[in-house]
């Protein structure tokens, strides 16, 4: 028997797909479009600052992209294949569990992982100019190998236990994430909020993660303590070579579909009855959901779902609680209240682009919308409920986190150093005002997107890319071109906070208005040709490009 025949198989199937070309090149490309604008932004600097600067803004972004990789790549690649009933049929044959994951691996990921690799060149230029000395060059290419591989194992180790493409998704991403930020932030509060002794403690939580090791590889850290970089590159090598490992001892049982036991089905009923009421409770809560809207109840069943962004809500009320017993009345100040907010913020934006077009895209990949749209249910309708539904779970909690900030504002204007600096007030109400802007954009965008997205899996991130990261992509091109050009302007110097609040506000809430506006006419015009054709529409590649939902639809007959 051939050996790794998925893996020969995968990778000649690899070699002639586009996307692992294009998906280099378009990394290059963004590589040196990044480092135009910090040369701008470094033009009066010498060439050793540059180099300094972009190979750490490179380093960092992508870091970023390796961490979390795995969520876009396997986090679904064997739980869709289980859903589908075809994971079975491969070990019908001679194949072993690592034939079938390493196959899984090499299939999904390649061209992300190609992406990676066209990125070292770039990486180089810094050490052409002097910024980066050979040893640290080559100790972050590795920290971004060992990032991408454990992301990708720790990814398709959470899709082999899982058969939902929601679940696997999010628990790579909660897995991901608490490695990344999670042992870093526990680590932090740790030594900020106990005694000096507990300071091991928290280096032991330090070591797992990514970006510890990235630190840990400069040569200022490096020559301080090499063990601290090896000692963190081995544990991640470790976990991914462990993630690896158990994925192949669990995919070749998971796929089957055993009997029931008694103690298993009482658990899954009764959390069945939770999340969704008993039968009484579901009978009275479909009848008056139905009279209202039945879009609305159809995407409203899951009665746990308001009840997890109120339980999010209070952890964060419950670590507040904890800082202040600790702490104080040294922790009421600014450098508390803006992380605070600048968390509940981020936590709804993300839970809302998740949950806007989530029914819409689940529906429409099973068909069972080519059903809804068949009912007598006009599109406004279809639409209003949906909107109801999102009105359910994030109404409360939106009112409760503005609320929040109001009362940060006020405490920050009761403070003599605030009251000299008007910047402050307006930064809070125009947070408040791009929260609420944000959300409404991310409903229509979200539920645009779930028609039109080829796949479920890239909806709520094409819904973030627009509406979150796009902003702030323009927001520092736009910020560095003008300090580029208006740096010899006489004083007084018109880039002071008043250009730089105004232009963050203006840009969130034009890109805001065009997309979701977008969005909407074309929803309303367009909703029931989107849900009834078997693939997604096409575009010019201008619109793939941009992503921009105002290009004429063509239907495939």
């Amino acid at each position: 028997m051939t050996f790794l025949p998925v893996v020969g198989r995968e990778l000649r199937v690899a070699a002639r797909r586009r996307l692992t070309y294009w998906g280099r090149a378009l990394a290059v490309l963004l590589a040196i479009v990044i480092g135009v604008f910090v040369y701008l932004a470094n033009y009066r600097s010498g060439p050793r600052d540059f180099a300094e600067s972009l190979f750490a803004t490179l380093i960092w972004l992508a870091t970023l992209y390796c961490l979390f990789s795995g969520v876009s790549f396997t986090a679904d690649s064997l739980s869709e294949e289980k859903r589908e009933g075809t994971l079975g049929l491969l070990f019908l044959t001679d194949l072993r569990g690592y034939d079938v994951i390493l196959g899984k691996l090499a299939a999904t990921s390649m061209s992300g992982f190609c992406a990676v690799l066209a990125l070292f060149p770039m990486l180089a230029m810094p050490l052409l100019l002097g910024g980066v000395t050979l040893g640290e060059f080559w100790r972050v290419v590795l920290v971004l190998v060992l990032t991408a591989l454990f992301s990708l194992t720790a990814a398709i180790l959470v899709s082999a236990l899982s058969r939902s493409r929601r679940k696997a998704r999010a628990g790579a991403f909660f897995l991901l994430l608490s490695f990344g930020a999670g042992l870093p932030a526990a680590a932090g509060l740790i030594l900020l909020l106990t005694p000096s002794h507990r300071s091991a403690l928290a280096e032991h939580l330090l070591v797992p993660s990514p970006f510890y090791a990235l630190v840990q590889a400069g040569d200022s850290f490096y020559r301080g303590g090499m063990r601290h970089f090896w000692w963190s590159a081995g544990l991640i090598h470790g976990l991914t070579w462990l993630f690896l490992w158990l994925a192949a001892l669990v995919v070749p049982h998971s796929w089957q579909d055993r009997p029931a036991e008694a103690r298993g089905q009482r658990l899954r009923e009764a959390w069945q009855n939770w999340v969704y009421g008993d039968a009484g409770q579901r009978k009275s809560f479909r009848a008056r959901l139905l009279g209202v809207n039945p879009i609305c109840w159809l995407a409203a069943r899951a009665r746990i779902k308001p009840v997890l962004v109120w339980a999010a809500i209070a952890i964060v009320a419950g670590f507040w609680a904890w800082g202040c017993a600790l702490a104080g009345s040294e922790w009421y100040n600014e450098g508390v209240y803006f992380p605070t907010a600048i968390l509940l913020n981020s936590m709804l934006k993300l839970w809302v682009a998740s949950e806007a077009g989530r029914q819409f895209a689940e529906d429409r990949h099973s068909g069972a919308l080519e059903v809804v749209v068949s009912t007598p249910l006009s599109v406004k309708e279809m639409l209003r409920g949906q909107w109801l539904a999102l009105r359910r779970q994030f109404l409360g909690p939106l009112l409760v986190v503005i609320a929040v900030e109001l009362i940060f504002l006020a405490a920050s204007l009761e403070r003599e150093s605030f009251r000299a600096q008007p910047i402050n007030p307006v930064l809070w109400l125009a947070g408040i005002v791009m929260l609420v802007a944000d959300v409404v954009a991310l409903g229509w965008v979200g539920m645009w997107e779930a028609m039109t997205a080829k796949k479920p899996n890239h909806v709520t991130g094409k819904t973030i890319v627009r509406i979150l990261v796009a902003p702030w992509v323009l927001f520092i091109a736009i910020a560095i071109l003008s300090a580029f050009l208006l740096e010899d302007a006489p004083p007084p110097s018109p880039l002071n906070w008043h250009f730089f609040v105004g232009l963050w506000l203006v840009l969130g809430l034009l890109t805001d208005a065009g997309f979701s506006v977008g969005a909407a006419v074309h929803l309303r015009r367009s909703f029931r040709t989107l849900a009834l054709q078997r693939f997604a529409p096409t575009a010019s590649p201008l619109g793939r490009l941009f992503g921009r939902p105002f290009k004429a639809i063509r239907t495939r007959v």
